[in-house]
């Protein structure tokens, strides 16, 4: 069994560490998000068209959770048969190499052809290790933490995705600040190049941390995890798949799609979209443990669902609020609809890891959520800017609502695991 009251100077390690990682990973894999809108269009994908840029530049956005799944099956592989441990220390080597070197690249004016082929592979390679990043985190807390605190623990991760976007953002708010020429010179490639700092210090915290004691403690290890999965918990992995659908493509429209929205359509300056996220973010970290810890009372399936019926609801208010132009109103839209999703958020990588056994918990929950974020995130910008120019922002209010449904449905089909035994095999 794990142990129900594990020492509290080992579990704040294995949170702190699991959380400032999963900050680092964030804030790396959407700084490409930000930047597509921003600066990749025109420096890396230039167009004579602006929309068609734009749609170029979120193309290799989509890319990069095209290599998602690939690494969720890499390292749910060796983090059911080495250790979650070793595989949380990998990712976030892997992707702090490729932000960086994002940041070195030159541009389509200097190498040609070259510099966005250059771009796309490391947008791979980002893809590739954040496809372990999110579960292994969240199975490092939740294996660890007493039964009764799982989702309250478990939370900090998901909550660990906002912190990052928010150091996203503040950095990109701080560079756009600066002359546009500037800017467009090298002021962009700061916030790539932060990140080899930041990386060094989360590998400092997450090599400290112990191994998960579910880990340690089970007999099974299987020579292929990933075939035990598809053998035997397909249902699973198509239903957990199902349940992420939604809060990424909510997540990532808001992310990525609003802000192009907000200054290429209807005109408004750089920072809006950039404070209205920062708002939602700052709503999510605040409330991200609030909910987790109720889903430890209620159980994660009603707040799935309540969580994906109110976010599909909000979808149209939500767009008619950002067509009014008022900075005030965009905020508030973008407050309530974050505070929404985090309904769903908090519990959500908890709920689909404890539908697994340990001995495929990482393969299982990794391929779940990995194909989710393909077919919900990778996809959304590319989805929602067709949309919006060929119907208006309606289609993409209906295409969120269309989404979360989708969620709602098949949170409804997973069984309820608040006081499921992770050592159960």
């Amino acid at each position: 069994m794990i142990i129900e009251n594990p020492p509290q100077p080992a579990l704040l390690r294995v949170t702190a560490g699991s959380f400032v990682g999963t900050v680092i990973e964030q804030y790396d894999f959407l700084l490409y998000g930000f930047m597509s809108g921003l600066v990749f269009n025109t420096l890396f994908f230039p167009s004579s068209d602006p929309v068609a840029g734009t749609m170029v530049a979120f193309a290799g956005f989509a890319i990069g959770f095209i290599a998602r799944p690939i690494g969720a099956i890499v390292a749910g592989h060796y983090g059911d048969r080495v250790g979650r441990k070793s595989m949380l220390v990998m990712t976030l080597l892997v992707a702090g190499v490729a932000t960086t070197a994002m940041g070195l690249l030159p541009t389509y004016q200097s190498i040609g052809l070259w510099a966005p082929a250059l771009l796309i592979a490391l947008r791979i390679v980002q893809g590739f290790s954040y496809g372990g990043e999110v579960t292994g985190a969240v199975l490092m807390t939740t294996e660890f933490a007493p039964r009764h605190r799982r989702g309250y623990v478990g939370s900090f991760i998901p909550a660990a995705g906002p912190a990052g976007l928010l150091l996203a953002t503040i950095a990109i708010m701080i560079v756009a600040g600066m002359d546009k020429a500037d800017f467009l010179s090298y002021g962009w490639r700061i916030p790539f190049l932060v990140s080899a700092l930041l990386v060094v210090v989360g590998l400092a915290i997450r090599a400290t941390a112990p191994e998960s004691p579910a880990f340690t403690r089970s007999t099974v290890r299987h020579r292929a995890p990933i075939l035990e999965v598809f053998r035997r918990h397909t249902r699973t992995v198509l239903l957990g798949t199902g349940t992420g659908f939604g809060f990424y493509v909510v997540f990532y429209v808001l992310l990525v799609f609003a802000g192009s929205y907000l200054t290429t359509t209807l005109k408004l300056p750089t920072q809006v979209p950039l404070v209205a996220v920062a708002i939602g973010s700052v709503v999510v970290i605040v409330l991200g443990p609030l909910f987790g810890k109720l889903s430890d009372r209620l159980g994660r399936r009603p707040l799935v669902v309540t969580g994906s019926a109110l976010t599909g609801l909000f979808a149209f208010p939500f767009f008619w609020l950002l067509g009014t132009g008022s900075t005030g109103l965009i905020y508030t839209a973008f407050a309530v609809m974050f505070g929404f999703v985090t309904i769903l958020y908090s519990p959500l990588i908890t709920f689909i890891a404890e539908q697994f056994p340990t001995s495929v918990r990482f393969s299982g929950a990794s391929l779940a959520g990995q194909i989710g974020a393909v077919l919900g995130g990778g996809l959304a910008p590319l989805i929602a800017t067709a949309l919006l120019a060929a119907a208006g922002p309606w289609a993409v209010a209906a295409y969120v609502a269309a989404s979360m449904l989708v969620s709602l449905v098949s949170a409804l089909a997973l069984r309820e695991t608040n006081q499921a035994d992770l050592t159960a095999e």
